[in-house]
């Protein structure tokens, strides 16, 4: 079985399904030539560039896999909640035998931060848990397990087929 954070992986960003065509706009103004000639390369080009590594927000998801560990001795990051949250009002809503963390997920949204448990009781479909920069781990919310939390993200063929409606309905095309 593995350590529940070990086999969580995303090689590209994601967008949730309430996404909101950010940045669809310029993309098309500076390919338009292109979509007017061949729509499937613009189209592959398009989610080339959105589901490329960048740091450019467009409102998505960016993956982390970087280990949070404020309670663990001896570990880089031991102490760092110290006088902000205490590791008991954590324990009120994470569930798991140790408080070690692994960031899943990161957006310039609210909560901007998403992140599992490594102890929780269920590593194939962990709880996911959110918090924000402004009140790091003071405030936590359950997101639910793993599977459903990434039920509310698009695949690549729903985000494509989103920017087409979107694209015909504005330029009727």
């Amino acid at each position: 079985m593995p350590k529940t954070g070990q086999s969580i992986q995303f090689r590209h960003h994601l967008y949730d399904k309430e996404w909101d065509v950010y940045g669809i706009d310029q993309f098309y103004e500076n390919n338009k030539e292109l979509y007017g000639s061949s729509k499937d390369t613009f189209y592959n080009n398009l989610l080339e560039h959105y589901f490329s590594n960048h740091e450019h927000f467009y409102g998505q998801d960016f993956y982390k896999d970087w280990l949070f560990t404020p309670f663990k001795k001896d570990s880089e990051d031991f102490g760092e909640l110290e006088g902000c949250v205490e590791e008991s009002e954590i324990r009120e809503t994470v569930q798991g035998a140790e408080m070690e963390f692994i960031c899943i997920f990161y957006s310039y949204g609210y909560p901007d931060h998403y992140f599992v448990c490594l102890t929780d009781a269920d590593p194939n479909n962990p709880t996911v848990y959110s918090t924000d920069h402004e009140n790091y781990f003071g405030e936590i919310e359950n997101e639910g397990k793993l599977e459903k939390f990434l039920d509310r993200y698009m695949t690549k063929e729903e985000f494509s087929e989103v920017v087409k409606e979107y694209l015909e309905r504005k330029f009727g095309k």
